[in-house]
């Protein structure tokens, strides 16, 4: 039997390790790597049978969907968003989905949609959230580190990229947000605190970089974050492994438009968060006063040990299947 994984390849612009981060909670069940098959050219495969752990969001290419019949998939963390929903879920899409079924989901968004056109479905969360062997053994933690925080507003980066998505951030008025996202980081945190974060960045620069070596910085993002005295951000894809390797996590949510709120239905839970109202004021769900001062770090919450453990005992039997 052949065994794939999933890689992302979708244009110019910048691409985001978190897909990578997926594909690396998908590739430690795995006994080897095949092939890496673009998750938006799935229905172009057209090689010998081959496993697939088909987790994730799905997809930005809806016109492609459904994969090729020589993949057999393991449908679990299975995200459909709500900007793709009507074309995932056409006539073919749903009969596909059915001859699967039942489809583990990421979110219970995505349950729901499926379960209103007849497929059996079930909520299973994140596969980052069995990420535990990226855990860090070494007792000492150094860094507090600042995540890609409120990555869903306009940021100068993303408005530069190009001259028509600087026209566009006018037209549609993006530019006089470009403060918010420091305002908002003020309201939550002291300024002595907040200065003494490490911002780093999951969204890097498509410049022809290798399967190879986007995985290789996923991994070295998962390392770091293992070393973390905390980890602030507005990535689930950051928050969720942290999770799973017992790195201390503060999730900023910021979060207003349901092509991001329909990714998290589930999933917020599972996080200390900082909730920010439209107004801007910020509060936790862990008892402690914005700003905050960093003289406490409140420990993780636990409900996704759980969830990670029937992951991995999902995909195990998937492998282990004739």
């Amino acid at each position: 039997m052949l065994y794939g994984l999933l890689t992302y390849k979708e244009g110019a612009g910048y691409y985001n390790l978190g897909d990578h981060v997926q594909s690396l909670a998908a590739r430690q069940y795995l006994p080897r790597v095949d092939a890496l098959l673009n998750r938006e050219h799935l229905a172009d495969y057209s090689g010998p049978p081959i496993k697939m752990i088909m987790n994730g969001w799905f997809t930005h290419n809806a016109a492609n969907w459904t994969p090729s019949a020589s993949i057999i998939p393991h449908f679990v963390s299975f995200h459909i968003n709500s900007s793709a929903a009507e074309r995932i879920l056409s006539p073919r899409g749903i009969e596909y989905l059915r001859k699967h079924s039942p489809i583990g989901c990421r979110d219970h968004h995505t349950v729901s949609l499926l379960r209103a056109k007849g497929i059996q479905a079930y909520f299973t969360g994140c596969l980052t959230l069995t990420l535990s062997n990226y855990a860090n053994v070494n007792p000492v933690r150094r860094e507090t580190i600042l995540v890609d925080p409120f990555f869903n507003l306009p940021s100068l980066q993303r408005i530069l990229v190009s001259p028509r998505g600087f026209v566009r951030s006018i037209v549609k008025g993006e530019i006089l947000k470009l403060g918010r996202r420091r305002k908002l980081l003020r309201r939550a945190f002291a300024k002595d605190y907040l200065e003494s974060m490490v911002e780093i960045t999951q969204e890097l620069p498509s410049i022809g970089e290798s399967d190879k070596l986007r995985f290789a910085r996923a991994e070295a993002c998962l390392r770091r974050y293992a070393h973390a005295k905390l980890v602030v951000t507005s990535r689930i894809h950051c928050a969720l492994p942290c999770l799973a390797m017992g790195t201390p996590v503060i999730f900023l949510n910021a979060f207003d438009n349901i092509i991001d709120t329909c990714r998290f239905d589930g999933l917020l839970d599972l996080f200390n968060r900082i909730d920010f109202a439209s107004d801007g004021r910020a509060r936790t769900n862990f008892g402690d006063n914005c700003p905050l001062d960093g003289t406490r770090i409140p420990a993780n919450l636990t409900q996704h040990v759980e969830m990670a453990d029937k992951l991995r005992a999902s995909c195990r039997r998937f492998i282990e299947e004739a």
